[in-house]
């Protein structure tokens, strides 16, 4: 069973609820390779009225049919899905526009009667989604503490991007039982769970099995192997790539690293695990 759930997390919950009532939009910040697992349900009571922004990022590793069909699943009740790649110069420019379109009223109410004043946005999402980068992009430099591992930020902190417009970033969190482990190996597979805690061996076993179902031309590309079921794509892999033990064994837990880490970079090609239908 995988499940993290560390005591920084119960405090960044308590936080985010203490600061809702200063905010004016939420930018909800997900993983193109699984956006619909990154929601975590423990903010929607909290959320639920409130002008949300989806912020689907790390496009350029998603398959974009998946991904597109998950931004039109979310983009209801007021609710707006956009795609960014938050590593590449001025790509949240949507978001901007977006917050413009939501709070304008709200900004030419105060600009009406000469005062100036500023819209607040809460970023949101569970751990290594890139909220950090995301707000130093919105900010066009870094203001941010930011890393490719999941827990980097762990308090507050207050961002100025502009003359109008603050952002408050905030600890990625997951949500204290994982009870769809389905949902749970996704979110490991992309390093939003620490990966002290997790079997890699098992993981990528896992991920091998549902590559070798939903992307077998990744894993033929890559490693060139048709094996789906995972320890026998281990297995491929560790020939693929040389890792021989002494003896002539294969060293499956190096493949298993491998694998994990091809995906995370990249070098599997576009791959997204989410499918809205398996959330109607």
């Amino acid at each position: 069973m995988i499940n993290w759930y560390p005591g920084h997390m119960t405090k960044a919950m308590r936080m985010i609820e203490e600061n809702l009532r200063l905010v004016d939009v939420i930018i909800y910040v997900l993983d193109a390779r699984a956006p619909i697992s990154c929601i975590n349900p423990n903010f929607e009571s909290m959320i639920a009225r409130m002008p949300v922004i989806y912020a689907v990022n790390k496009a350029e590793l998603g398959d974009g049919a998946r991904v597109k069909e998950c931004v039109d699943y979310l983009s209801v009740n007021g609710r707006t899905a956009i795609t960014l790649s938050a590593t590449t110069s001025r790509a949240a420019a949507p978001i901007l526009s977006a917050i413009r379109s939501l709070c304008g009223a709200k900004i030419e109410k105060y600009r009406g009667k000469g005062v100036k004043t500023s819209i607040k946005c809460m970023v949101l999402g569970v751990p290594n989604t890139g909220k950090s980068t995301i707000i130093n992009n919105l900010c066009g430099s870094a203001k941010t503490m930011t890393g490719n591992k999941a827990g980097v930020t762990r308090g507050k902190q207050w961002v100025r991007v502009n003359d109008y417009l603050e952002v408050l970033d905030t600890p990625g969190t997951l949500y204290p039982k994982l009870g769809d482990q389905r949902i749970a190996k996704r979110l490991a597979y992309i390093g939003s769970i620490k990966d002290e805690i997790l079997d890699t061996y098992e993981l990528a076993c896992s991920l091998a099995g549902e590559l070798g179902a939903e992307y077998p031309e990744a894993l033929i590309k890559r490693y060139n192997t048709e094996e789906t079921d995972g320890e026998a794509c281990l297995a491929a892999i560790a020939r693929s790539r040389g890792f021989l033990m002494r003896g002539g064994g294969v060293d499956t837990e190096r493949a298993a690293v491998a694998l994990i880490d091809d995906l995370r970079r990249g070098r599997l090609g576009a791959v997204t695990f989410d499918k809205v239908t398996e959330f109607l």
